[in-house]
């Protein structure tokens, strides 16, 4: 990979194009290589892996992703950022694919020859959430993933009950994965800078992920509940049963949503599939 070390700093190789980031896509490039080495470690050995990159950009993780020894396959929606991402290609010895296109819409499982394997990213800001819940109740199941989000997101994914930051989100993640923060990076580790700090989250799926009607169930409640997050339950899942949903779940129905453990909710989210 020598030939990777060869190329020119990711800022010279941007103003060579005329690039910016664009703000309409989420874009903040992350051009400090110590800092793209470090997600490349806290990803785990990924000599001789596949690894999926959403929004790759520039390019800067997947360099590092590249010296780890990983064979990366990139998404990336922006077609200006091609023939960056080309020259990776040619200096990485075939261990760089490019598709073009929307991560959203992407089959993973193709991509990955129905595998499971590791997803690394910093996730565009205007979708990271969105694409967070397609790997974590979609038909693909990643082997792990490593993502950058924006602090706060990061904290509403790992949050506990009784935090501020807890919510459906946590909900649902901590439902399919155990998550955590593994590093916090400053707005100025970005190009250009956004105006809130962002961290890594790594998740690892659970060996046995909730049955999808249960998973379905699970959303439905925790939609309904924080949607309403300051009522009691009674009023905020009444919808879908209030009172009674709950007192057949084993659940105070005066309590709120934030008080609620993972348990608790998948009881609710079991005993509404009961109902007829």
């Amino acid at each position: 990979m020598s030939a990777l070390t060869d190329l020119p700093p990711l800022r010279q190789s941007l103003e060579a194009h005329g690039l910016m980031a664009d703000k309409g896509l989420g874009q903040h490039f992350l051009l400090d290589l110590n800092i793209t080495r470090k997600i490349a470690r806290l990803a785990g050995p990924l000599d001789g892996l596949t690894v999926i990159e959403v929004g790759p950009g520039p390019g800067g993780l997947t360099r590092a992703l590249l010296e780890a020894g990983a064979h990366v396959t990139v998404i990336e929606k922006d077609e200006r950022f091609l023939p960056l991402l080309n020259e990776l290609s040619e200096v990485s010895e075939g261990q760089l694919r490019i598709i073009m296109g929307d991560a959203l819409k992407a089959d993973e499982a193709a991509l990955a020859t129905n595998q499971p394997v590791p997803i690394v990213a910093n996730l565009p800001y205007n979708v990271g959430t969105a694409l967070l819940i397609k790997w974590l109740t979609g038909a693909y199941r990643p082997a792990s993933m490593t993502l950058m989000f924006q602090k706060e997101v990061a904290e509403r994914i790992v949050a506990r009950p009784g935090d501020d930051a807890y919510g459906r989100l946590a909900v649902i993640a901590q439902a399919t994965a155990k998550a955590r923060i593994v590093m916090e990076a400053p707005a100025r580790a970005f190009t250009p800078p956004p105006k809130v700090d962002s961290a890594v989250v790594r998740l690892d799926p659970h060996d046995m992920r909730p049955p999808e009607p249960l998973l379905a169930a699970l959303e439905r409640i925790t939609q309904a509940a924080f949607g309403q997050r300051r009522k009691m339950l009674r009023s905020s899942l009444k919808v879908l049963g209030g009172g009674e949903l709950c007192e057949a779940a084993g659940i105070d129905p005066s309590r709120r949503a934030e008080t609620l453990a993972l348990e608790e909710f998948l009881a609710l989210a079991g005993k509404l599939l009961e109902r007829p």
